[in-house]
């Protein structure tokens, strides 16, 4: 008789053990001859070498499984005890499979563009309206390579920018003080990752959420860095943004140009980093569509009624500027 030591460590530990521990109490009854104590990421089995070997195996692809599909049922598990593939799971165009084994996929022709440039060049820029998912889908290309071992790290930030609102000073400590303006980062990582899971990425800087000021002096090696909201980046923080780029690393850059919320007198950095390194080697550009917008169809249409009226109110305003040459 022999004991083995399994850790289980890539998959979200109540993911792997079930509700009320009904994988793991499954995973038992399928091995009646060993005796097994299961805590944590570690599971400690007893019983003679060659079941205790084939146990360690079989647990070792059903947490491949957990890992990759984000679920586990009594049907996989059973599956894979028996040496049978679990039933087919269709991840063609998949990119990551969140909560509850749901899949992430592209959704219109220019996200699927987005998957692309981001497996061919170490930049991406995605530019284009609210709603179109281009957050989204580089949240989830990041989480796709971290879970697939291709970086050590994600690198979160945005500007802390006020959307015409001035908040003020913010309570409590400097967690406190960002987190409202990377919300939508949070949002994201919380419908891909399992919480537990987030959490142990979080506090051990695996997964990293900063405010665009905190990259400076910084060298991003072995990482995905996302730039979210980069239409409110001044020039001089877009240049210092991409300078951090180290080796092994890729950056993805978010923007929507119809949402400045920069002081009229300055300057975009992503409008003008788009002018300059337009054609540049290395560097994917997707320009998103109203048509590309993935929310509720509400959305789209909602930014047809402002565009309409920005459109009639330049109209309106040439209109004047006519007036006052003609009465001149």
């Amino acid at each position: 008789m022999i004991e083995r030591t399994i850790i289980v460590d890539s998959i979200d530990p109540q993911t792997f053990y079930g509700v009320n521990n009904s994988n793991i109490n499954l995973i038992r009854n399928l091995f009646p001859k060993l005796r097994m104590a299961a805590r944590g990421s570690v599971i400690k089995v007893i019983g003679e070498d060659s079941e205790t070997a084939e146990f360690e195996r079989k647990v070792k692809e059903i947490e491949r499984h957990a890992a990759r599909y984000n679920k586990l049922t009594d049907e996989d598990i059973i599956d894979i005890v028996k040496g049978e593939a679990p039933k087919a799971v269709n991840s063609e165009g998949v990119i990551i499979f969140g909560q509850s084994g749901r899949p992430i996929a592209p959704r219109n022709a220019n996200q699927v563009k987005m998957v692309r440039s981001f497996a061919e060049n170490d930049l991406t820029f995605a530019l284009g309206p609210a709603g179109t998912g281009k957050t989204y889908i580089a949240i989830a290309l990041a989480v796709a390579a971290l879970k697939n071992r291709e970086c050590k790290r994600i690198i979160l930030s945005r500007p802390a920018v006020e959307a015409g609102e001035k908040l003020g000073f913010l309570p409590g400590d400097m967690k406190d003080k960002i987190d409202p303006y990377l919300r939508p980062l949070y949002d994201a990582l919380e419908d891909m990752l399992p919480a537990v899971k987030l959490k142990e990425y979080m506090e051990s800087d695996t997964i990293q959420i900063a405010p665009l000021a905190f990259m400076r002096g910084r060298t991003l090696n072995d990482a995905i860095i996302i730039l979210d909201e980069a239409q409110n980046t001044t020039k001089h923080q877009m240049k210092m943004f991409l300078t951090r780029l180290g080796m092994n690393a890729k950056m993805i850059i978010t923007g929507d140009a119809t949402q400045i919320d920069l002081p009229r007198t300055t300057q975009s950095g992503l409008m003008q980093a788009l002018k300059i390194l337009r054609g540049v080697k290395g560097i994917g550009i997707i320009e998103y569509q109203k048509k590309d917008i993935v929310r509720h169809p509400l959305v789209q249409r909602i930014v047809d009624a402002y565009e309409a009226r920005e459109q009639e109110v330049d109209r309106e305003f040439e209109d004047k500027i006519m007036n006052k040459n003609n009465e001149k």
